[in-house]
């Protein structure tokens, strides 16, 4: 087997509350579809906003994750905790540099998990992990140390549910205590205690009353005066700040206390008291309400502490509070030094008109960088800048947060594009801003559409067709103000690109009118008019929309991949009577093919479009159901098809020789039902890289060479397989690179049903021995945890050696591979050895 080189993940986040985690050790973890990311976020410990890791196990997707933190609430990047919609929590501990492995599955619930939360009491080496889920149930779980956990207790909430959980161990004692935010407005207080016969439970000790919506997120922190701080919020757009001090359990005056607590005129609150036994020992603590805190204008999902723990020492600043909430902002507070008064210290946020808001925030470890995650799966991090004293978005990872249907390489084999199911279609790059070394970003999203996208082919550099749940067929052209912050991230020279482009006549930018779905074109002549009571300019009535130049010397942030990157529409093409499905485009960029969504022969047709005038050029008609894959050979003089219909076909076009006459492409040849030899769904083709032969893929998990009718005498040999090879599981996307390797051999990856991605060698033979060889399988870990929906070779060798190759998947990921062609030679050509 030969390594291949994962270089580029990028997945965004599932869109829950309580998806990510950041510890104490600078390793984030997130919800990446039905698996678990382990995310390196940009600038903190060297590392530059990537996914180093993904943890698979989870059937469905995951709800919640939380790093398990110790009796000081510190958390190492040892052990996490996940839960998901497929009714399990996962404990998953560290097993590498980045790697993880699952050790426990807590599986006792009837519906999904939403909330989880796990502490180690250090000095007895206990763990408990509680989880919450929609079927009204907490379950508490126990382990001593040996990854080996079992239920303790579960508490019924009856009708009610708990949507957020957070723990502490209670100050100099070993007694954990829980928080748990309801739908009954009320936050409920458990703490460990213990009977005659010193058997542990948990027990609700008071229930805290005050807010009038949902308590959608609850924190603990433990303040320098040994006091605990208790953070709630919810749907009321309310904060409040609850303190539990200890009292002495013989102290008349406390249990008689009849102290106000005054915030204003009508909100009021008497101390209360709470009273457990733990070990044969009383133990009584004091509850107030500290502050309520308002500034957000939409419900809060998250509330997260900065603990003076983890500051310098030394440093004595005030504890932090950090909430985000659906307003799009999020929000530093801290109590004025004087007054103690809570006060709003930082806000951040209002990304534009296009998001729904943030479903979670957190400080960074050292409190320097905060991090949120949104409605649309997207990250958001600002970093502070100590010498202008101001909190600077920074780039991101991140990615699609719905299928990605479809991608392809560039026509010069230097990016990326890909569409999605989220109605993005977005560009990624290796940009070489971060001192020469090459780092794959999103840099662009050129559209962002109405439609679920189904298809995208290049039809050149810098010119893409993409296909969606419409009858529309659309067209766009990158702009100037692309091309140059391009060339700047990725080293290109751009005076050669411009030229290439014919600069003088290209739009600035594009942006999308209020209520419109198509991306119009900005030019650089257009100014703000002088009146604007009588014409407003767009950009004065839609700035959050509208196009803004700007001058880039590191990948564009989530703000600006929102609002600038979008590249301006040049055609709409209308023939087709249902949903576009399949693109293609031939390797000049001439014609270019099209195809939709087909339960009868008469709407499964492929249409040709002359693309320097974008009028049709014929329709090709052979299948019976939709066409769903077609592709151009290297020549340019073929193009293959295949089908739901089970069959393939091959079409020729038209000679210099025949008259002009004739329709550009004729069908060759094809097999129909009687011929076919595929038994299930045809989903993936590919010719080799000299066109003697093509590659099918289908549901019935086989690869089948043919050979290309169109270079031999007789045609009707070509309805007869070359070879075969039959893998696991069904076959789903393949593709060959256009680069030869030695002895003829041909160099294939094709990806499965099940996520993973098998790369062959493969030659034909003169004797009946078998024509392939393994060379690689990806797993899991690696590779996708879903369907691979499509795989794409770079058309062009990277260095003179390296094959590059992008898949896509159901799992919302797209990932960049690498293989070095000298370690493939050597590895099986002895003759280079």
């Amino acid at each position: 087997m030969i390594d291949v080189e994962p270089v580029y993940s990028s997945c965004g986040c599932n869109r829950t509350p309580h998806c990510v985690d950041w510890s104490s050790s600078g390793i984030i973890c997130y919800g990446a579809c039905h698996a678990v990311a382990i995310y390196q976020p940009e600038g903190y410990s060297d590392g530059h906003g990537a996914v180093v890791h993904t943890c698979v196990k989870h059937k469905d997707r995951v709800n919640c994750v939380k790093w398990i933190q110790n009796s000081n609430l510190e958390t190492s990047d040892e052990r996490f905790v996940s839960g998901s919609v497929d009714k399990t929590a996962i404990v998953w501990k560290k097993d590498g540099d980045y790697e993880y492995k699952a050790v426990a599955v807590l599986d006792f619930h009837s519906g999904p998990i939403t909330t989880v939360n796990g502490i180690e009491v250090s000095n007895q080496n206990v763990t408990y992990i509680v989880t919450g889920s929609t079927d009204s149930q907490l379950a508490i779980w126990r382990d001593s140390g040996t990854n080996d956990f079992a239920p303790l207790q579960i508490i019924n909430f009856g009708t009610g549910f708990v949507l957020d959980l957070s723990m502490v161990c209670l100050p100099n004692t070993d007694i954990p205590l829980m928080a748990c935010g309801c739908d009954d407005h009320k936050i409920h207080l458990y703490s460990l205690q213990d009977d005659q016969k010193l058997h542990q439970f948990y027990k609700k000790v008071i229930s805290l009353q005050g807010h009038e919506d949902w308590v959608r997120a609850v924190d603990f922190c433990i303040e320098d005066s040994g006091d605990v701080m208790l953070a709630s919020a919810g749907q009321d757009y309310l904060i409040r700040i609850w303190r539990l001090s200890r009292r002495q359990t013989g102290d008349d005056d406390v249990i008689k206390s009849v102290q106000q607590l005054s915030i204003d005129e009508e909100i009021k609150m008497r101390e209360n008291t709470i009273t457990f036994m733990y070990k044969g020992k009383k133990h009584m603590f004091a509850v107030t309400l500290e502050s309520v805190l308002s500034g957000h204008e939409n419900w809060i999902y998250s509330i997260r502490w900065q603990f003076p723990l983890l500051m310098e020492k030394g440093n004595h600043q005030p504890l932090r509070l950090l909430s985000a909430s659906m307003d799009k902002t999020m929000i530093i507070w801290r109590p004025d030094l004087e007054s103690g008064v809570w006060i709003e210290q930082v806000r951040v946020g209002e990304v534009g008109g296009n998001t729904l808001g943030l479903y979670g925030g957190m400080f960074a470890p050292d409190g320097k960088s905060i991090f949120a995650h949104g409605y649309q799966g997207a990250f958001h991090q600002w970093l502070y800048d100590e010498p202008s004293n101001l909190w600077k978005p920074v780039v991101t990872g991140g990615g699609h947060f719905d299928e990605v249907e479809d991608l392809d390489w560039d026509t010069d084999g230097q990016f990326v594009l890909t569409v999605s199911k989220d109605q993005t279609t977005r560009l990624h790059a290796p940009t070489t801003c971060n001192q020469g070394k090459e780092i794959w970003y999103e840099i662009a999203r050129p559209q962002v559409h109405g439609y679920d996208l189904q298809c995208v082919t290049m039809i050149n550099r810098y010119k893409f067709a993409s296909g969606a749940d419409e009858k529309v067929v659309r067209v766009f052209e990158a702009p100037r103000n692309f091309i140059e912050n391009f060339c700047t991230l990725c080293s290109e020279d751009l005076k050669t690109e411009l030229q290439k482009e014919e600069a003088h006549n290209l739009p600035e930018g594009a942006s999308v009118p209020a209520l419109g779905l198509s991306n119009k074109a900005v030019f650089g002549a257009e100014t703000i008019s002088v009146d604007k009571e009588l014409q407003p300019h767009p950009n004065d009535q839609y700035p959050e929309v509208y196009f803004s130049p700007m001058t880039l010397t590191e990948p564009p942030t989530e703000e600006q991949l929102l609002q600038n990157t979008l590249w301006p529409e040049t055609q709409k093409l209308y023939r087709h009577g249902y949903e576009i499905f399949s693109l293609a485009c031939d390797p000049s960029g001439k014609i270019l093919a099209s195809a939709c969504k087909a339960a009868k022969t008469e709407f499964a047709g492929i249409i040709l479009w002359d693309s320097s005038n974008w009028t049709q050029l014929c329709t090709l008609s052979s299948h019976t159901l939709t066409v769903t894959q077609m592709v151009f050979s290297h020549c340019g003089s073929f193009l293959l098809s295949v089908s739901r219909d089970r069959t393939w076909a091959v079409y020729h076009k038209r000679t210099p020789n025949q008259p002009q006459s004739d329709p550009l492409f004729t069908k060759l040849i094809g097999t129909d039902k009687k011929s076919a030899v595929h038994s299930r769904i045809i989903w993936s083709c590919a010719w080799s890289s000299d066109d003697k032969y093509f590659f099918t893929a289908s549901r019935d998990k086989k690869v089948i060479v043919w050979q290309n009718p169109g270079l031999i005498k007789d045609t009707t040999a070509s309805l007869h397989p070359v070879d075969s090879v039959s893998l696991s599981e069904s076959v789903t996307a393949i593709d060959v690179s256009s680069h030869l390797l030695p002895e003829n051999r041909h160099l294939l990856a094709a990806g499965l049903d099940n996520g993973r991605i098998c790369l062959y060698m493969w030659t034909q033979t003169l004797d009946s021995s078998s024509g392939w060889v393994l060379i690689a399988d990806l797993d899991q870990g690696i590779s996708h945890h879903l369907t691979v929906k499509r795989i794409r070779f770079s058309p062009h060798l990277k260095d003179n050696s390296i094959h590059q190759f992008a898949s896509c998947s159901s799992d919302h990921s797209v990932k960049v591979y690498r293989l070095d062609q000298k370690k493939l030679e050597k590895e099986y050509f002895s003759e280079f050895v």
